[in-house]
């Protein structure tokens, strides 16, 4: 029996526009066809980021009836595929209701030691997994300056943005803003390569990191209130035991404060982060972690304990459909 995966089946709810589970699909797909898998992708809703998967990598949407693996991203696609192979659920968070968990799925990824924790809850075992980059896209092009000179936020909302605009022009100086929603750029990491220093959260912090830029964790989202983790370099660690969702220290910035923060930059701390992304967010890594995963739940796991896994999904099923969604 081949016990290495070869068709891989990579599904997220929507591909249409860009954010972080669509940015992360991409990586993966383009990691997997890397080392010669054979990858299709699967959507409830095509667009900007599929045609992308289709035109630079050459991955089709779904063509086999079954697979050796799906790694599934929302709890919809988990649903929808079944009964097409192995299913793997990646859990990115655990507010948004898409990445509540599937009963259905026969394993569970969480990016971070929150969602695994809120798995937990659940009765659901998962292995962390954190969101991986590819560090060979996203890289340092352009030395930082020994002094702060120009600022990024890839904030998602206004009011983040207007915070911003307000300590940069306390600190003098620039400010440049990318929306996803607004303005949104493909080709990021160059748009970052712009800036010395970098402000967002999740996955932008991760590409901002991977690019050697220093990062304040600051957002506001719809889902949650505005807060941040500060500049983290030396809480790093702790403020990824919650993606670097700015949920760890849950600060409510004021303009002072922010300002404050952008004054803790120093050049050096560049290669800190390229090194921490090297080490602990590489794509090549992270694939090797599923791979390795898929193992264990198939082949490894003691019996006991895959019939134990097996008869909580199957009474779960019924508590966690009528589980609300946390909002």
């Amino acid at each position: 029996m081949n016990k290495t995966p070869r068709s891989i089946l990579i599904a997220n709810n929507h591909l249409e526009n860009l954010g972080g589970s669509e940015t992360y699909t991409y990586a993966l797909a383009e990691e997997l066809k890397k080392q010669d898998f054979e990858v299709d992708y699967f959507t409830f809703q095509k667009g900007w980021v599929s045609d992308k998967l289709e035109a630079d990598l050459g991955i089709k949407f779904r063509q086999k009836r079954r697979y050796d693996l799906i790694l599934a991203n929302h709890h919809t696609c988990v649903n929808h595929l079944r009964l097409r192979g192995f299913v793997i659920q990646t859990c990115h968070g655990i507010y948004p209701e898409l990445e509540q968990p599937s009963p259905y799925a026969n394993g569970y990824v969480a990016i971070s030691q929150e969602v695994k924790e809120h798995l937990s809850q659940k009765n659901l075992p998962s292995k962390i997994i954190l969101n991986g980059i590819n560090v060979d896209r996203y890289k340092s092009e352009t030395p930082l300056n020994s002094e702060v000179q120009t600022v990024l936020s890839l904030c998602h909302s206004e009011e983040a943005n207007n915070i911003l605009e307000a300590s940069c022009k306390a600190t003098g100086v620039d400010l440049i803003t990318l929306n996803k929603y607004k303005n949104p750029e493909w080709h990021v990491e160059k748009v970052i390569n712009k800036a010395d220093l970098v402000v967002g959260i999740g996955r932008s912090a991760y590409e901002a990191m991977a690019c050697g830029r220093p990062v304040i964790i600051f957002d506001h989202r719809s889902y949650f209130k505005p807060c941040g983790d500060g500049y983290v370099k030396d809480q790093l660690e702790r403020s990824l035991l919650k993606n670097c969702s700015g949920r760890y220290f849950n600060k409510p910035f004021s303009v002072a404060e922010v300002a404050r923060e952008i004054k803790k930059f120093r050049r050096e701390d560049g290669k800190f982060f390229r090194n921490f992304a090297l080490t602990k967010l590489n794509i090549t890594h992270t694939v090797q972690e599923y791979l390795d995963y898929f193992h264990y739940l198939k082949f490894q796991r003691p019996g006991i304990q895959q019939l134990s896994a097996s008869v909580k999904r199957f009474f779960n099923r019924r508590a966690l459909k009528k589980q609300p969604y946390i909002i």
